[in-house]
C-alpha cells in the first residue's frame, strides 16, 4: 500500500474520531477500489461499515459487514465498535425515555425497596453483610465473586476505593449488623438461607434439590430477583429454557437496572434458539455496565454469527438488528413491576392482616404438598403482590399508560418505604445498638476485620493496651499503623434515623466530654517525664497506655497541647512546667509512637488532679514582667553580655559535641531585637537551658521565674561555673 493510500487512510481514522462518519466511509469506500488482498479488503470493510453504523446508516452498513463476512468469518476484533455502537445506542434511548426509567432508577440502583438494608453489587436484601474499612457494607458472597471475576482488589462499589482493602477472605461478617438483620426480617434472612444451601446443592450437582430449595425461598420473598435469576439457572442445567426464560424475564422486571438479569436471560433465549433476542439482551447488559466481559464477548459471538453469508436469512437478520436499537420494548419491559405492586397491600391493615402471596409456577418449579410457610405479619408489607399479565397485554400498552404507572409506582415506592421505616420502628430496641465495652448507643461505630463493631474511641483506648480485638481476641496490629478509622456508615445511618433522640443525648454528653478535654486552663493534661522550655523541640516516646490515650484526645479536640513536668515524690508531679505543642505524629504496629513537640507557654500548677490513668492539672500561665527607662537599658546590656558570653561557651564545645546538640535542638537562636517583645524573653535562654549539663531540679527554677534580669544572671553564673571548671 502506497504513501498516498496511507495517507487517505489516516485521514478516514480522523475522520471518524472526530465523528465525521460520512467522509470516512466515503474515503474507506474509494481505498477498497484499489486493494486486492482479502485480509486487506476485509479490515477496510469492516472499517467502512463502522462509518455507515455510527452515521445511522444500517441498512448499508450490514449489507457491507456480510460482505466483509464472505470472505472471512469475523473475529471479535471487528466487531467491537459495532458493539460498542449498538449497547451505547441503547443508552440513549432509555434515557430519552427517562420520565419511566427514573420511576425505577431510586430501586435500581439502592435495591428493591429495602434503601439502606440492600447490597449495592446484588442489588437485593443484604445477607451475611461485611463492612470494608471504608465503612461501607456488601453481602460477603457478593464480595468474593466480585475478587474472582475481576481478579483485581475489590473496589468499593460506594465510594471507589480500594487502597485499604485486603484479601476479601479475611473478612468476616458484621456481627452486630447481621443479629439486627434477623431480628428484623426473619424470613428475608431464612431465604438467605435457603439460597444458600441451593447453591451448595447445585455446585454438587444435585439440581433437583437446589430447585427445592429456591422453591421454597421464593415462596418466602416472592420480590427477590437474585431468587428468580438462580433458579432460571438451575432450570438451564435441568434444560428447562421456557422456565429459565420466565424466571430470568421475573428477574428483568424486578431489578432492571441489574446485568446478571440480564445475562440470564440472554443465556436462556439462546438456548432456545432466539439469537437475535439473545443478542439484544447483551447489548442491554453492555448498556448497563459497559466493561461485563462476559456481555461483550457473547455478544461479539452471536453478532459474528448472524453476520455469517447465510443468502435466504440475511435481509431478516438485518431488520431484527434495526429492531435491537427500538428501546420503547425495553423500558416497558423495565417498568412492568412497578405497575404490579397491589397499593392496598402496603396499608397497615392489609400488611397486618394478609397472608404473603406465591410467585407464579409451574410443573416442576412448584413445591407439591407443603404449606406456606410461617411468616411475620410485620414482613407481609415486603412480600409485595404480583398481578398477573399476559405478555400480549404488556406489549400494546401505550406510552400514555406508561406514564400513569411511573406515577403511580412513584407514590407505591414511598409507601413501600414508609412500611419498610414501619417494621423497623416496631422491632427496633435501642440496647440492640449498644456498644459491648461503654454499654451506651454506639457513637462512631467502626468495623474491626474480624466483624466486631464499637465505638471509635471505647476501640482506640483498647488498642491502647493490646492490639487485639476486645471480643475475639484476633490480631489488629494494622489498625495502630494505619490510624485510618472509617464509620460503619450503615450502623450510623440507622442509628440516626430511628433512634434520633438516643443519639442526640449520646452526642451532648460527647460534646461536653470534648469541651471539657478542650480546656487549656482546667484539667490540662500532664506528661510526667522531664524539663521542656519555650521554643525548644521535645521529642517523646510514647509507649504506656496511659498516654497514647492523653496524646490522642489532645488531638481529637484540636488543641494538640499538653504540659511537661518533673516527677515528684509526693505530689506526684512539680508545681512548674511547659505546655507542649504536638507537631507530627508516628505510629508503629505496636501501638508505640513517636511524638514531634514544641514548647509554647510557661505554666504554674494551682490543682494537681487525674483522669483516666494520667495527671492532669489546674493552670496558670507564667509572663515576663516588663521593664522600661532606666531597667530596660540595664537589661539590654545584661542580656547583650550574656549572650555573647553564651556564644564562646557554645564556641568551645568539642565538633562531635555540638553537632549532637544541633541535631536534636537545632541551632542557637540569634538576638532577638525585641528583646521584651515574647511573654516568654528570648528564644537562646531557653536553648541554652536545654543544652547546659544542668540536671532537672537545677533547671526548674528558671522555668518559674518572671524576671528576665533574674534569668539572665543566673545563666551568667552557670556559664562562669563552667568556664571555672573548664580551666582547673
Amino acid at each position: 500500500m502506497g504513501t498516498e493510500s496511507e495517507s487517505m487512510l489516516q485521514l478516514a481514522a480522523e475522520a471518524f474520531h472526530s465523528k465525521n462518519f460520512d467522509l470516512a466511509a466515503d474515503i474507506y469506500e474509494c481505498q477498497l477500489a484499489g486493494v486486492g488482498d482479502p485480509e486487506s479488503r476485509q479490515d477496510l470493510m469492516v472499517k467502512r461499515a463502522d462509518a455507515l453504523a455510527f452515521g445511522g446508516k444500517f441498512a448499508e452498513a450490514f449489507d457491507v459487514y456480510r460482505q466483509a463476512s464472505e470472505i472471512e468469518k469475523l473475529r471479535l476484533v471487528h466487531l467491537a465498535n459495532l458493539v460498542e455502537y449498538l449497547s451505547d445506542s441503547i443508552r440513549r434511548q432509555d434515557e430519552a425515555g427517562a420520565a419511566v426509567v427514573m420511576g425505577c432508577s431510586g430501586v435500581g440502583a439502592t435495591g428493591c425497596g429495602y434503601e439502606d438494608l440492600s447490597c449495592r453489587i446484588c442489588l437485593s436484601f443484604l445477607f451475611e453483610p461485611v463492612t470494608l474499612p471504608c465503612g461501607h457494607c456488601f453481602c460477603k458472597k457478593c464480595l468474593e465473586r466480585e475478587r474472582k471475576e475481576k481478579e483485581r482488589p475489590v473496589t468499593c462499589r460506594e465510594c471507589r476505593d480500594s487502597s485499604r482493602v485486603a484479601d476479601i477472605h479475611s473478612y468476616r461478617v458484621n456481627v452486630v449488623l447481621s443479629n439486627l438483620l434477623a431480628k428484623w426480617f426473619p424470613a428475608l434472612h431464612q431465604a438467605g438461607w435457603l439460597r444458600r444451601e441451593g447453591n451448595g446443592l447445585y455446585a454438587e450437582k444435585k439440581m433437583e434439590a437446589a430447585l427445592e430449595k429456591y422453591n421454597q425461598a421464593i415462596l418466602i420473598a416472592p420480590m427477590d430477583h437474585i431468587l428468580f435469576s438462580n433458579r432460571s439457572q438451575i432450570h438451564s442445567s435441568l434444560k428447562h429454557y421456557e422456565k429459565a426464560l420466565r424466571d430470568a424475564e421475573m428477574a428483568c422486571r424486578l431489578m432492571p437496572h441489574w446485568t446478571k438479569g440480564h445475562v440470564r436471560k440472554a443465556q436462556a433465549l439462546v438456548s432456545l434458539g432466539r439469537t437475535e433476542e439473545a443478542l439484544r439482551e447483551y447489548l442491554v447488559c453492555l448498556s448497563i455496565e459497559p466493561d461485563c466481559r462476559l456481555a461483550k464477548t457473547e455478544a461479539h459471538k452471536l453478532l459474528s454469527e448472524l453476520l455469517a453469508p447465510v443468502t435466504d436469512q440475511v435481509p431478516e437478520h438485518i431488520s431484527d438488528y434495526s429492531n435491537i436499537l427500538s428501546s420503547r420494548a425495553h423500558i416497558k419491559n423495565i417498568s412492568a413491576p412497578f405497575q404490579t405492586v397491589s397499593p392496598s397491600l402496603l396499608s397497615s391493615k392489609s400488611c397486618l392482616n394478609s397472608t404473603p402471596p406465591a410467585p407464579e409456577r409451574s410443573g416442576s418449579s412448584e413445591v407439591k404438598g407443603q404449606g406456606k410457610p410461617k411468616v411475620r405479619r410485620l414482613e407481609y408489607c415486603f412480600l409485595l403482590k404480583r398481578k398477573r399479565r399476559s405478555t400480549e397485554e404488556e406489549v400494546v400498552e401505550s406510552e400514555q399508560e406508561m406514564s400513569k404507572d411511573h406515577k403511580r409506582s412513584k407514590s407505591e415506592q414511598s409507601e413501600l418505604t414508609d412500611s419498610l421505616n414501619s417494621v423497623i420502628g416496631d422491632v427496633l430496641d435501642p440496647s440492640d445498638l449498644e456498644c459491648s465495652l461503654c454499654m451506651r448507643l454506639f457513637y462512631e461505630p467502626v468495623t474491626t476485620q474480624c466483624g466486631h463493631t464499637f465505638c471509635l474511641q471505647c476501640l482506640e483506648r483498647c488498642l491502647d493496651h493490646n492490639p487485639k480485638c476486645p471480643l475475639c481476641k484476633e490480631e489488629l496490629s494494622e489498625y495502630l499503623v494505619q490510624r485510618q478509622y472509617c464509620k460503619t456508615v450503615l450502623m450510623e445511618n440507622l442509628i440516626s434515623k430511628y433512634l434520633p433522640y438516643e443519639l442526640m443525648e449520646r452526642q451532648k454528653i460527647h460534646q461536653e466530654e470534648m469541651a471539657e478535654l478542650s480546656n487549656l486552663n482546667k484539667n490540662v493534661p500532664i506528661f510526667v517525664c522531664t524539663m521542656a522550655f519555650p521554643t525548644v523541640p521535645c521529642p517523646l516516646h510514647i509507649f504506656e497506655p496511659c498516654y497514647r490515650l492523653m496524646i490522642r484526645r489532645c488531638m481529637e479536640t484540636g488543641t494538640n497541647s499538653f504540659g511537661m513536668c518533673l516527677g515528684d515524690n509526693l505530689k506526684g508531679f512539680v508545681d512548674y512546667g511547659c505546655l507542649l505543642e504536638i507537631r507530627d505524629v508516628k505510629f508503629f504496629s505496636d501501638g508505640r509512637s513517636v511524638v514531634d513537640t514544641i514548647g509554647r507557654r510557661r505554666f504554674k500548677v494551682i490543682q494537681h488532679s487525674e483522669r483516666d490513668g494520667y495527671n492532669t492539672a489546674d493552670i496558670e500561665y507564667l509572663e515576663d514582667v516588663r521593664v522600661e527607662g532606666v531597667a530596660e537599658r540595664e537589661l539590654q546590656s545584661l542580656h547583650d553580655a550574656v549572650y555573647d558570653q553564651a556564644l564562646v561557651w557554645v564556641n568551645s564545645l568539642k565538633a562531635e559535641q555540638k553537632e549532637r546538640i544541633e541535631g536534636h535542638f537545632g541551632p542557637m537562636p540569634e538576638k532577638n531585637s525585641e528583646l521584651q517583645a515574647n511573654p516568654n524573653g528570648p528564644s537562646w535562654c531557653w536553648w541554652l537551658l536545654a543544652v547546659l549539663p544542668l540536671e532537672g531540679r537545677a533547671q526548674l527554677p528558671f522555668l518559674a521565674l518572671t524576671s528576665l534580669k533574674d534569668r539572665l544572671s543566673g545563666i551568667r553564673k552557670v556559664l562562669l561555673f563552667m568556664a571555672q571548671t573548664r580551666h582547673r
